[in-house]
């Protein structure tokens, strides 16, 4: 499972590494139905200069910081474009930038438009705004990109005007780990410690994460004991959490689970990504009951959202747990209002693996009734369960309605699977393949780049989910 869809984490992370832009509240009540509309608009159309020009002429007042409370908040759900319209708002109208308002206008460009954007909009800054703020959230535009080069000449940079933060280190840290080197990242903190910068809870988390991808628990644990003697007011849930990702990576589950102990207790009932992630990590340890009993407690502490459903049904699944994962869903299915075809992947994956291919079917048909897609997953799912049972044209059925949808590209899943059928049948799976796609006119080039991709080494494969330290630090 990937981490990321777990919860945001990983994007909150991003956002307090790039910027210094500072946490604020929900926009005030009064400004409410003004925040509204601007999140909807992708609904409801128009542009967030137009509605904020129409709120201002029919007599309103909003000032500067109540919007940048709607970038905050627009940002953390992922609503990228129109958080930057309203910077460039602001900008039209000649609103002074505090010196960290520039990088996070910048970062908006990077996720909007691209680094080479965002490197356009750096170049052209005056030079008071080409501070560290700007500065930092530019090397995090090259380190999510993995543009090596770039972020380590602009570091260089950076280190020359005096501009190195923690900020910045732990940037580096990310980046190498992304890249499966993490074994640059101790040395990256005891540079740190050379400069004399403080070390935060994040730089403690990675490095513990970069010990456990070495296979080094005793020094994730003399890591640990350092952070517990130099910084335990920084021990919170997340550290918990790290620490038991690592021992379930690690299979150590005696251990997973006593951190796991540990996070229950820092968490508060309001938690409900805390209580997420312990879902998934007893999973994790291959342990139903506790997955089932942090399941309850947290229904009795918090209110459950789809995203809470989904983690549910995730862990199951990771449990094995089919009949389980069918009851969650139809918990979920009573009480919803509008479909997630997350849960409904999950449920249909469900169903087939007990070979209940009629109610699948038939939970397709209800959400295919009510939404309008697209359902590349769970048609995906379909063909794949059909060509293991060897009844292609079942298969072929549901191939001909994913090539009408433009967007879709085969998953290796699926182009596995066909190779699968061929090679059980003595054709040649890839010219096989290849003529199928040619019949429905749909460009077949991938085919290649998989086959390549599918002689890979399993030593050379990353089949782990992505790191949690860098999903969980900024809850």
């Amino acid at each position: 499972m990937n981490y990321n869809r777990l919860i945001s984490g990983g994007s909150r992370l991003i956002r307090r590494l790039c910027t210094a832009a500072t946490e604020a509240p929900p926009p005030p009540k009064n400004n409410q139905s003004l925040y509204r509309k601007i999140s909807s608009l992708n609904m409801t159309g128009g542009s967030v200069s137009q509605t904020l020009n129409q709120y201002v002429m029919e007599g309103n007042a909003i000032s500067k910081r109540e919007l940048e409370r709607f970038v905050i908040e627009l940002r953390k759900y992922r609503k990228f474009q129109h958080a930057l319209e309203i910077m460039e708002w602001l900008e039209s109208r000649k609103i002074n930038f505090a010196l960290n308002d520039y990088a996070v206008y910048l970062d908006l460009v990077s996720k909007t438009k691209g680094v080479d954007a965002a490197e356009n909009y750096f170049n052209g800054l005056p030079p008071h705004a080409r501070n560290k703020y700007t500065y930092g959230a530019l090397l995090n535009c090259y380190c999510k990109e993995l543009m090596t080069e770039k972020a380590l000449a602009h570091f260089g940079k950076m280190d020359e005007l005096h501009y190195v933060t923690n900020l910045a280190l732990n940037n580096l840290m990310t980046l190498y780990m992304r890249l499966g080197q993490p074994e640059k990242v101790p040395q990256l903190v005891e540079d740190m410690k050379q400069r004399r910068i403080p070390l935060n809870d994040f730089t403690y988390h990675i490095w513990m994460n970069s010990l456990g991808n070495l296979n080094d628990l005793d020094g994730v644990e003399r890591v640990f004991d350092e952070m517990k003697r130099e910084n335990s007011d920084k021990i919170d849930w997340h550290t918990y959490c790290n620490l038991a990702s690592i021992y379930v990576k690690a299979k150590q589950f005696e251990k997973a689970e006593s951190m796991l102990k540990m996070l229950e207790e820092k968490a508060k009932p309001s938690m409900r990504d805390a209580y997420h992630f312990m879902l998934y990590l007893y999973a994790g340890t291959s342990n139903p009951q506790e997955v089932y009993r942090v399941w309850n407690s947290l229904k009795t502490v918090s209110p459950v959202t789809s995203t809470s459903y989904l983690t549910m049904m995730r862990a199951l699944r990771k449990l094995n747990d089919m009949e389980g994962i069918i009851k969650c869903f139809k918990e979920w299915e009573s009480n919803c209002t509008s479909y997630d075809t997350r849960l409904v992947n999950i449920a249909v994956g469900a169903y087939l693996s007990q070979n209940l291919v009629e109610e699948a079917e038939s939970l397709f048909k209800e959400v295919f009734c009510k939404r309008k897609g697209p359902f590349y997953k769970i048609r995906e799912l379909f063909m794949i369960y059909y060509l293991e049972k060897r009844q292609l044209d079942n298969a072929m059925s549901y191939l001909e309605a994913l090539v009408s949808e433009s967007e879709w590209h085969p998953t290796p899943e699926l182009v596995g699977a066909f190779l699968k059928y061929y090679e059980e049948t003595d054709l040649d799976g890839v010219e096989e393949l290849c003529k199928i796609f040619k019949s429905y006119n749909y460009d077949d080039s991938w085919i290649t780049k998989y086959i390549i991709a599918s002689e890979v080494p399993d030593s050379q494969e990353n089949h782990e989910p992505e790191n949690l330290q860098a999903d969980v630090h900024s809850g």
